[in-house]
């Protein structure tokens, strides 16, 4: 290993610490890449490889104009992304969507970073926090962090877990919303810290709207809880909605959908029977999560009975709701703007253990974690990708571009969540048609993707293309 420089440990051999290392050596700053298996196996793996898929083969849609996955796989690629030139590689046939051959590509990525001549593997377990003398630590530990070292994270902390049961309730992309139905006001008017007064949106319902609802929920097909789940305790005490539901009709009318302190001002002489209440949920605006709506119901069966809500007849989800034990940093509190600990800066995280969701995500925040930590190893700025690249957007949503719950009781508001256009700030412009046309639906829907692609695209290019300055 050249002494030219001291090296970089990298912790975890998935796709955030293979693409975390592949970065760093790139960059000609030295990597030792440490792998517990097979020394420790786990459950969920079945082989030594690095990158080893446990899950699905696919690394969803491949389309760089009209879905923000795909502007994040065009992204990495511009960025020499080895997870994705491994997947290029082993693609096989799935339509619109990147899948691959799972160890095909595992080999490839393996095989990469075994030749790479500045990377080091090291087969060995990590249990505890690194030793002092490495200075500069990325983990990507994943799901599957060893509770000595989830146990030592957490006394650095202060905090009080990394594992616990999520509830998790939908988020819908505001400009899908019916404001001719809905309105915005919070109740009796009062503004909370840093409100107005009129924080929420709200949709109205009759008794026969309500009771249908009801029934929808009750009716509606549920995902199965696993063993170990079922052992668990509802986080912070949050029951799916359709428990409550079950527990009797009037139930959502005195909980999350009670009316009282709300007046319609598209009918202000009617009081509505319930109202269901969205808050806003990210920073931009774009995004509003659907308050008390946790959910086991199937997504399916939450998008066709939450889109029986007025207001939501056409609701666009960013993700839909769900309850399940989940493993992430509290990282807009932990991390800072370049996935350092605060309270020790010497470690850097990426991957899922950072609170995103997905495969690609999962590497994408593995490949900005190796480029600040090259970036810091040769001294020089660490400069994040703009908020307006598909791989800004997604760190600025890690690091604090989620809203803080503000009720006391509220559920943990930072909330792991696949790339989606609704991370990504708006457009300065809205697009426009050809003379004499004007979008509408869904075909202006398109427009505006397209156009916050090539914005994103554009962007990306221009950061990675920025000449390195020093520190």
């Amino acid at each position: 290993m050249p002494q030219s420089a001291d090296p970089v440990h990298v912790v975890g051999g998935g796709l955030a610490g293979s693409e975390a290392a592949w970065q760093i050596a790139t960059r000609g700053v030295p990597v030792v890449l440490h792998e517990m298996r097979p020394q420790r196996t786990t459950d969920a793996h079945l082989t030594d490889g690095l990158a080893e898929l446990v899950c699905s083969n696919s690394f969803r849609s491949d389309d760089p104009e009209g879905n923000a996955v795909g502007v994040l796989h065009a992204e990495m690629r511009q960025a020499g992304s080895l997870i994705l030139a491994a997947a290029d590689k082993n693609q096989v046939p799935a339509g619109g969507a990147l899948a691959v051959d799972r160890d095909g590509f595992s080999r490839a990525v393996t095989q990469a970073l075994e030749e790479h001549p500045l990377i080091e593997i090291r087969r060995e377990e990590l249990a505890t926090l690194p030793p002092a003398e490495w200075d500069k630590v990325i983990l990507a530990t994943g799901p599957l962090t060893s509770p000595a070292l989830a146990e030592a994270i957490l006394s650095l902390t202060g905090e009080t877990a990394l594992a616990f049961f999520d509830a998790i309730a939908p988020i819908v992309h505001f400009d899908s919303i019916d404001m001719g139905k809905a309105w915005f006001q919070s109740r009796y008017d009062k503004p909370g810290p840093g409100g107005t007064g009129a924080d929420y949106i709200n949709c109205p319902l009759d008794e026969a709207q309500y009771h249908a609802f009801v029934d929808a929920l009750i009716a509606g097909e549920k995902a199965p809880m696993r063993d170990f789940e079922a052992k668990t305790p509802y986080f912070d005490g949050c029951l799916p909605i359709e428990v409550m539901a079950e527990r009797g009709r009037e139930t959502l009318r005195f909980g999350p959908m009670k009316p009282v302190g709300l007046t319609n001002p598209h009918n202000p002489t009617v009081k509505a029977y319930a109202i269901v209440q969205l808050r806003q949920d990210n920073k931009l605006g774009t995004l509003y999560n659907m308050v008390g709506f946790q959910t086991k119901l199937r997504h399916g069966e939450q998008a066709r009975v939450f889109r029986t809500i007025p207001g939501l007849e056409n609701a666009e989800f960013a993700r839909l709701g769900g309850l399940h034990r989940n493993t992430y940093l509290n990282s807009p509190r932990l991390l800072d703007g370049t996935l350092r600990l605060k309270a020790d800066p010497r470690l850097r995280f990426s991957g899922q253990i950072t609170g995103c969701e997905g495969y690609v995500e999962s590497a994408a925040v593995g490949l900005m974690a190796g480029r600040f930590a090259a970036a810091e190893r040769l001294g020089e700025a660490l400069v994040p990708p703009p908020l307006t690249t598909a791989h800004g957007a997604l760190l600025a949503h890690i690091t604090g571009g989620h809203v803080e719950a503000e009720e006391a009781g509220a559920p943990r508001s930072f909330q792991p969540m696949n790339i989606n256009f609704g991370l990504f700030p708006p457009l300065e412009e809205a697009p426009r048609a050809e003379p004499g046309k004007r979008l509408r639906g869904a075909e202006k829907t398109l427009a505006k993707k397209k156009a916050m692609a090539a914005r994103a695209l554009a962007h990306m290019a221009a950061w990675l293309d920025t000449p390195a300055r020093a520190a």
